[in-house]
């Protein structure tokens, strides 16, 4: 989908400018502009040293520097990678890996190399979101196999290895305590070098199994700005954009815009463990005093779908598949207070957040903002330390398939709990969803699993974002992924 053009305003220019002073100054004379490194302008600088055990582990697949077992299709569907098949046998897959791979220290793909990634992951404190739920245990098979054991039969393990998050590293990156990616994947692109929260290099990998990249390497700068990295888009000073803002898209010329629908939700999630929203009728309140269509057409421009549940187009069987859910009563907020939290690293959150503030104050709450960077307000949300908080989640992020982030964000277990919802039946549902067989019995399972999330009142979804990346005119090949795992392939470069 295009976007019209429109002039940028001098002063938003000149000051988008001036964040982006000495960004991609190392790569000037040999960068992007010889036609062979690409300058990605990203969104979020590393939260762990890049480290895949956590969320950076996306950063590390978008540069096609770490891979996993299983990739997905475009339909979600599992795909070999770094392994070539599998099959199941009650609890254990075995996954036979590809030959001739080596990692970028020059060491070979192993079945002992595989078998310490995944039980390093395993036993990671917290674990990898993919793995909520999941005991999981790896032992080396036959030759050239792996096999991968759960405490109970799960159908989507092929799937769950997708995860870039259970990406296969070198052993030199599991040296300590921390796990340290740099020149340890097997990708076309070779981590070199991590410069803290503000640039990484990468450099092409010649002995990569897929074959040769067509650039000769990324050089990637972390702009949480969004007005500076569209800036830096505009300028030609970088080639490949991340997330831009709804509010730049139209000030940027429409061929270097591409949105694509997301299965992204912005929601709201209501503390349930203490505070106001405890009383299910104030949080029933709160749902009945958004106005989401307002949020999409003031805040987004239109660029956005209104939520009808917490799966959205992108996933086209859930709407299909709902019914009524069945909702706690409403009382007069009564003047409660409430505090609601959200980040800046995602520029639209901050005026979705004063809309929903003015909503809910209209509607009878008195509402207090806390607003900062996403790096600094995380722990916080996850230890419940706000009303409500309003997050952009990724819903089929991790597998392709919504029941990791359901489990994740709404199970009594779950490491993504911001909600701090602990309710038997949610935690039925969702164990149902995740250990039905993979096809419409499963599908069913999810949206009942949605259900009983929804009747809790603890999330209110209000809209499903679209994606908006820009690319710039001499770009060519560069992916534009709803799930977020892919930018520079193995064929993106700069004519």
């Amino acid at each position: 989908m295009r976007v019209p053009a429109r002039l940028l305003p001098l002063p938003a220019a000149l000051a988008a400018s001036a964040l982006l002073t000495g960004c991609f100054a190392s790569t000037a004379d040999t960068g992007a502009g010889a036609g062979e490194r690409i300058r990605v302008a990203m969104m979020q600088p590393p939260r762990s040293g890049l480290s895949p055990l956590t969320d950076d582990a996306f950063k590390l697949s978008r540069w096609s520097t770490a891979e996993t077992l299983v990739k997905l299709d475009a339909d979600g569907d599992a795909e070999p990678a770094l392994a070539t098949g599998w099959k199941q046998s009650g609890r254990s897959w075995t996954f036979t890996l590809r030959e001739d791979v080596t990692f970028h220290d020059g060491t070979e793909l192993t079945a002992g190399a595989v078998v310490r990634s995944l039980a390093r992951a395993a036993g990671a404190s917290p674990k990898p979101r993919i793995l909520d739920g999941v005991e999981l245990t790896v032992r080396e098979g036959d030759a050239g196999s792996v096999v991968v054991t759960t405490a109970e039969e799960d159908p989507l393990i092929p799937q769950r290895l997708s995860s870039p998050q259970l990406s296969i590293l070198a052993a030199k990156a599991y040296r300590g305590k921390t796990v340290n990616p740099v020149g340890a994947g097997t990708g076309p692109f070779e981590l070199t070098k991590l410069n803290g929260t503000s640039s990484a290099t990468l450099d092409r990998y010649d002995a990569y199994w897929g074959g040769t990249a067509k650039a000769s390497g990324i050089d990637a700068t972390f702009v949480p700005d969004g007005t500076a990295r569209a800036a830096a888009l505009r300028s030609g000073e970088a080639d490949i954009v991340e997330a831009v803002p709804v509010s730049q898209a139209a000030l940027l010329d429409e061929d270097l815009i591409t949105e694509v629908p997301m299965p992204r939700t912005n929601t709201l999630y209501l503390n349930a463990e203490k505070g106001a929203f405890r009383d299910p009728a104030l949080r029933a309140a709160a749902r009945e005093a958004i106005d989401a269509e307002s949020i999409v057409q003031g805040v987004y421009e239109g660029r956005a779908d209104v939520a009808e549940g917490l799966l959205g187009p992108a996933l086209p069987w859930a709407a299909g598949l709902r019914e009524p859910v069945q909702r706690t009563k409403a009382v007069d907020p009564a003047g409660r207070s409430i505090t609601i939290g959200t980040f800046t690293d995602r520029a639209e959150l901050p005026e979705v957040a004063a809309a929903l503030q003015q909503q809910l104050q209209k509607a009878g709450f008195q509402v207090k903002l806390e607003i900062r960077e996403y790096a600094n307000i995380e722990s916080d949300a996850l230890a419940g330390a706000f009303d409500a908080f309003i997050l952009s989640r990724a819903t089929v992020l991790d597998s392709g398939d919504p029941a990791a982030y359901l489990y994740s964000d709404f199970a009594s277990d779950g490491s993504f709990n911001i909600p701090q919802l602990a309710d038997p039946a949610v935690d039925k549902a969702l164990h149902k969803a995740g250990v039905t067989p993979a096809g419409d019995a499963r599908r069913r399972a999810i949206v009942e699993a949605e259900a009983a999330v929804l009747a809790t009142d603890t999330a209110v979804p209000m809209l499903h974002e679209r994606v908006i990346q820009g690319d710039a005119a001499g770009v060519v090949g560069a992916a534009h992924d709803p799930r977020e795992r892919e930018l520079i392939t193995l064929d993106t470069h700069v004519k």
